[in-house]
């Protein structure tokens, strides 16, 4: 047997060995599939941004151009991407239709063009990294889709209730650097007493034209919920694939989920999930798996991974309606949940809607509930019963944010927020929806609350 001191001697051997320096060669060689795996992830993000935003365009009767792509949403986004993304070669093809089939972007030479698949009803779905113009299409599956009629709904008017000289200082300061700076506002519109009273849009930017909700699609993941008959989210999910014996992620709820509280590792603060964003892999693959650090319920870690799951549990449990028939009952006709390429919804960020569709959507959480149920679930939502975030000023809800925390603003504020500066503010004590859509560079945000404050000082009480 070895003496205590030959063993003391082998075990600090062993951890000089751990802490030797890395040889370059391989951090050389890391280094190269870092590069390579970022330029593949660009090609993605690319060939998906190109395809969503021309192809859900044109379903809605409009048009983008590539150019206007390159210059909105193909700039300002986070590093490093954003250095490699503009100069990747692209194609768009289509049909003998006219309509977009795939979009293509070259990234290396010894390796297939990443494609983004166009389905005209579900929009567009990445392929995974590796497969060929040939498999890529087959490969995309549709998801499933329920059939119900189209109702129509139009706003009401009243464009002179905030008077010209508010209207008109209000689109100069959303629209220029008042609410901060460097930020890129696309597209605002406000309701007040279900009638629009401010509505402005940038060039190349309409009524009918989409832009990717990013996280507000975790607010509609949560609406979604709410409007299924018979789910309790209190009870634990019951994903199939937690069920295994002593796996203590059986016990997580849907609540839980909603509320970013599921105890759940993530490896990056919010949880960027860029493998299923830009990367090709699907949510089973990459949102499923992360274990347990906290008893579920008790710690606030804001993650996409949650409302991934929870609308995995959804699904599990029977989803009565798909997405796409939920936004056509509720009347947002001009909206599309897209997929990963196995069909899976990815509602913690790619849906495309117009910012009418949006205002609608915040009508739905209005004091009358005349456009459905959700006025019985907006309590729920809004309320602030599970762990909080620290340090940001505003609280969050089941699947929206608080502004409770906020001077000047009725505490039943509540809103929708995304990457970019997406926001649906919400606040049903003055009847009031505000809209503001942007493509803010990364590492510059608009003041949402401050822009909320002087909206509602603008109206009549």
């Amino acid at each position: 047997m070895l003496s205590v001191a030959r063993m003391i001697r082998a075990t600090l051997a062993a951890a000089a060995l751990l802490i030797a320096p890395i040889p370059a060669f391989a951090q050389n060689q890391q280094e190269a599939l870092d590069d390579r795996y970022d330029r593949a992830l660009a090609a993605g993000y690319k060939a998906l941004f190109l395809c969503s935003a021309i192809a859900n365009a044109e379903r809605n009767g409009t048009t983008r151009t590539p150019e206007s792509v390159h210059e909105w949403e193909l700039s300002g986004i986070q590093a490093p991407l954003d250095q490699i993304v503009r100069d990747l070669p692209y194609r768009i093809v289509r049909s003998d239709r006219g309509h977009i089939n795939f979009v293509g972007v070259s990234w290396a030479e010894d390796m297939p063009e990443r494609f983004a698949v166009h389905r005209y009803r579900f929009g567009c779905s990445l392929a995974p990294i590796g497969i060929n113009a040939e498999d890529a299409a087959s490969a995309v599956r549709q998801p499933r889709i329920a059939q119900t009629k189209t109702l129509k709904y139009r706003f009401g008017r009243k464009p002179d209730l905030l008077g010209p000289e508010a209207t008109q200082d209000l689109k100069e300061r959303a629209f220029g650097q008042d609410y901060g700076d460097g930020a890129r506002t696309t597209a605002l519109f406000v309701v007040s007493d279900r009638t629009v009273v401010l509505e402005h849009y940038a060039d190349g930017f309409g009524p009918k034209v989409p832009q990717r909700t990013w996280s507000v699609a975790k607010s509609i993941a949560a609406t979604l919920i709410g409007d299924a008959r018979g789910v309790d989210v209190f009870a634990p999910t019951g994903i199939e694939e937690w069920q295994k014996a002593g796996d203590p992620r059986a016990q997580i709820t849907v609540d839980q989920l909603l509320r970013m509280a599921s105890g759940r590792y993530s490896d990056t603060a919010g949880n960027r999930t860029d493998p299923v964003y830009w990367g090709g892999s699907t949510v089973e693959e990459r949102a499923l798996d992360w274990p347990l650090l906290h008893e579920p319920g008790t710690v606030y870690r804001y993650a996409n991974n949650d409302t991934l799951m929870a609308v995995k549990a959804l699904a599990g449990r029977g989803m009565a309606k798909t997405p796409s028939a939920f936004f056509r009952d509720k009347l947002m006709h001009d909206t599309v949940a897209e997929t990963d390429w196995s069909g899976n919804y990815v509602l913690s960020s790619q849906v495309w809607s117009t910012a009418p569709d949006l205002a609608r959507f915040g009508m739905l959480y209005l004091g009358d509930g005349s456009f459905g149920r959700m006025s019985r679930w907006r309590e729920y939502v809004s309320s602030p019963s599970g762990p909080q975030p620290q340090g940001r000023g505003v609280g969050y809800g089941a699947g929206f944010w608080l502004f409770n925390q906020s001077d000047g603003i009725p505490p039943d504020t509540f809103a929708a927020m995304g990457n970019r500066g997406q926001y649906v503010v919400i606040v049903p004590s003055r009847d009031v929806v505000i809209v503001r859509r942007g493509e803010d560079p990364a590492g510059h945000r608009f003041d949402i609350i401050a822009f909320t404050r002087d909206v509602l000082a603008a109206l009549p009480e």
